[in-house]
């Protein structure tokens, strides 16, 4: 059976707040950091990210969160594991939130991020450098909300991911062509986005 396209417009059975990771060691080092097999072990929050994820919590403005699931990714489990604990919520991981993966370009300086932004305004299919391709990161995104929308009724759902993934859920969800996903103003780290 499948599932109907989502978009800003449509009802849906739940509220959800979308949160982009704190300021992160990769961050920091200036580096992309998307595969697995280095963001799941290493690369967790900075200092300044800790400070970020205090203050959020000591000034939280959002509907108070049912659930709480996040991308496996240190940095992002980091971060939910500071809200969890905050409003003492168990954490899911969940893998349809994890970082778009850049490919060949993992490990180098993020300054790269604007060579496939580039290619990712003329064709959201691309996968030049073995990147994931933005159409590839919407599916999995809308996926992730689709389930919830099936499993759970009336809940407030957080979910912890990263920003290249979040901006293209947001653009989806506007119903935007996935092409303009960088036009969105960039999400900081540790910022909280209500999905109306």
């Amino acid at each position: 059976m499948s599932t109907p396209p989502l978009n800003a417009r449509q009802p849906r059975r739940n509220r959800y707040l979308l949160m982009r990771h704190g300021h992160s060691e990769a961050n920091a080092s200036g580096l992309i950091i998307s595969r697995p097999e280095r963001g799941l072990s290493g690369f967790g929050l900075s200092r300044q990210g800790h400070a970020q994820l205090e203050g959020l919590l000591a000034d939280w403005r959002w509907p108070l969160p049912d659930r709480l699931l996040h991308s496996d990714f240190r940095r992002t489990a980091e971060t939910a594991e500071w809200v969890g604990r905050h409003f003492g919520l168990p954490l899911s991981p969940h893998a349809g939130l994890r970082e778009r993966s850049f490919g060949e370009l993992e490990g180098l300086s993020d300054g790269c991020y604007a060579d496939v932004w580039t290619l990712d305004a003329d064709d959201p299919r691309h996968q030049a450098f073995g990147v994931e391709s933005v159409t590839s990161v919407a599916d999995r995104m809308l996926a992730v909300i689709a389930a919830l929308e099936v499993e759970t009724h009336g809940e407030t759902i957080l979910l912890v991911s990263h920003g290249d993934p979040l901006q293209i859920l947001l653009t989806a969800l506007e119903g935007r062509p996935l092409s303009a996903h960088r036009n969105r103003e960039p999400l900081p780290p540790a910022s909280i986005t209500p999905l109306s």
